[in-house]
């Protein structure tokens, strides 16, 4: 992955979704982590252990970092992997008891222990983690590092297309606009078995690289105070509204809940619009046809959505030091990329190169796909870390209930638009 350093004209402060303000329980818990008892350990002057609390560990690498680790130091990092939907109980809980781990991989930076996290500016300046997710706050501290990337993107039955005798991009000298992607799924469909053209799982984040891809600025942007979906925003959803007729696309999945990915697994669906963590699964689950992930399609802007987890250290845990030096040991380049090698990770490090030993060819397309995306693509993941500088946890957005009443005819294309941005508007600015 090239170097790709961008700047941000626009400002993330302020932005956020539904939210609870939780100024009063963050005093709370700092005070509660000042008495912290700790889940890791320093022995005195031995060794100390640290406590590593991740949800999934993929081909148990992370498990093999620690072993790397123990090894070359004497220090254990004990990897504590919980279900992700008690990551957050988990880590709240323990900071309320003043009992957090000395590190973790998360989904966010959670207002209720973000007075706990160290500082980590110096371990991403040292080691060329991506400008565009190194997020400061207010007063320039970094919390919060990328443990990885996931981006948006989209995958073909190959089997389908090439009995269709229909290409596809192989290469960005050649990618698809949308309609020049929608009349290939539609030719696929009438020379083969194939039930739709596409799918795309029933899920906003994978709609705002939909919605970047015609120039939209999706829902996160503010000018002036304001939010502005912007121009490309009513092409945008005129043409997804326009697919999901139960012909190109299956209505049931944004409108029923159905499973897209189980749909295109079916051998019978041109394409899915999904993302770079179903490489993994359709390695073992698709035996009966033949898959390929491919460039996407665009109107005005390449685009993806980017996705990360965060490595956030603790203090008030007695192995402060001991953390740093991990995490800062982490992501030295040859360990980084062997736990991206381990893991099949996305590296957030620039211009690193990971010896994959299976899909090194696929994960190539998405690290070419995040070098070519616009800034824009970044900025729901930035917004998440904003939001808990400002003191804010989100629970839900407009567009995840405005776009099914879009489909289902109960409001207007230009209505949809105004309920978001004024939406949007509402929850953030009062």
């Amino acid at each position: 992955m090239g170097t790709h350093h961008r700047t941000f004209p626009f400002s993330l402060t302020g932005v956020a979704l539904r939210y609870t303000r939780l100024a009063t329980a963050v005093t709370a818990v700092a005070a509660l982590t000042a008495l912290a008892g700790c889940s890791s350990s320093s022995a005195g002057d031995g060794p100390a252990t640290l406590e590593f609390v991740i949800s999934g560990d993929q081909n148990g690498a992370y498990q093999a970092l620690a072993d790397r680790y123990f090894e070359e130091t004497g220090v254990t990092v004990e990897i504590v992997d919980v279900p992700y939907d008690d990551l957050t109980t988990r880590l709240r809980n323990g900071a309320q008891a003043g009992d957090l781990p000395a590190l973790a991989r998360t989904a966010g930076l959670d207002p209720l222990w973000e007075d706990a996290a160290m500082e980590l500016g110096d371990i991403a300046e040292a080691h060329d983690i991506m400008d565009e997710l190194i997020v400061e706050g207010p007063e320039g501290q970094v919390l919060t590092l990328p443990s990885d990337l996931t981006a948006v993107g989209l995958y073909i039955n190959k089997s389908l297309f090439d009995e269709a005798g229909v290409s596809y991009p192989t290469d960005e000298s050649d990618i698809w606009t949308w309609d020049e992607y929608l009349a290939a799924l539609t030719e696929v469909v009438e020379n083969t078995d194939a039930q739709y053209g596409m799918v795309m799982d029933g899920s906003v984040h994978r709609l705002r690289s939909m919605l970047y891809q015609f120039g939209s600025n999706g829902d996160y942007y503010q000018e002036d105070g304001e939010f502005v979906m912007g121009e490309g925003t009513e092409e945008a959803l005129q043409t997804f509204s326009d697919i999901n007729d139960d012909k190109m696309m299956p209505r049931s999945v944004w409108l029923s809940g159905d499973d897209a990915s189980a749909l295109f697994q079916s051998g019978r669906i041109a394409a899915y619009y999904s993302g770079v963590w179903q490489i993994s699964s359709f390695n073992e689950s698709i035996t009966a046809f033949d898959w390929l992930p491919v460039y996407m399609p665009y109107e005005t802007e390449r685009a993806t959505n980017i996705g990360t987890n965060w490595i956030v250290g603790f203090e008030g845990t007695g192995v402060e030091e001991e953390t740093q030096d991990f995490i800062d040991w982490m992501y030295t380049a040859e360990n980084y990329a062997q736990l991206s090698a381990d893991a099949s990770f996305l590296p957030v490090i620039e211009g690193l190169e990971v010896p994959y030993e299976q899909n090194a060819e696929y994960l190539d397309l998405y690290n070419h796909e995040i070098a070519a995306a616009n800034e824009l693509s970044f900025l729901q993941t930035r917004s998440m870390v904003e939001f808990a500088y400002d003191g804010v946890a989100l629970d839900s957005e407009p567009l995840t209930t405005e776009i099914p009443a879009f489909l289902n005819g109960e409001q207007s294309l230009d209505d949809t638009i105004t309920a978001v941005e004024s939406g949007m508007d509402a929850l953030v600015n009062g």
